[in-house]
């Protein structure tokens, strides 16, 4: 697996990776998400290809305190090849270049098949609660009437 820096031409194939690997919510536009993070640390969201196809990827930030990792997926159909470790451990390289002390990322609980993987990688369950709040409300969202 080759890897490089994502480039807009990409923007189709990612987001049917991301739509194969089910990480898009109805809360989430993948073309905004794009386009926001081609604004911040752009160099920091990879892309890995076999044969041109793009099979992998990866979406980190860094804001100087710690290192965040979103987005990472690999085509269900090119799992336990080692792509999954291959393009965190080139993201993990990129942010220790950068100065970053710890990754964090966020799982869903009912992903056992992710926990496990990231627990391979030396991930560990913080002992913290994640909040979030939203400050757009999002066309995509479901309403509730």
């Amino acid at each position: 697996m080759q890897i490089r820096v994502f480039q807009p031409a990409d923007e189709t194939a990612v987001i049917g990776l991301w739509n194969d690997c089910g990480l898009i919510r109805p809360t989430n536009d993948p073309k905004k998400d794009i386009i926001r993070k081609s604004k911040v640390n752009p160099e920091l969201f990879l892309v890995g290809e076999v044969g041109g196809k793009i099979v992998a990827s990866v979406m980190a930030g860094y804001e100087g305190h710690r290192g965040w990792v979103n987005y990472v997926s690999v085509n269900p159909q090119c799992r336990r090849q080692g792509y999954g470790r291959k393009i965190l451990a080139e993201v993990e390289r990129l942010l220790r270049l950068r100065g970053c002390p710890k990754i964090n990322l966020q799982v869903r609980a009912t992903n056992h098949e992710a926990v496990k993987f990231y627990e391979s990688l030396g991930f560990k369950v913080d002992e913290v609660i994640s909040m979030g709040k939203r400050l757009e409300k999002d066309s995509v969202q479901p309403s509730n009437r």
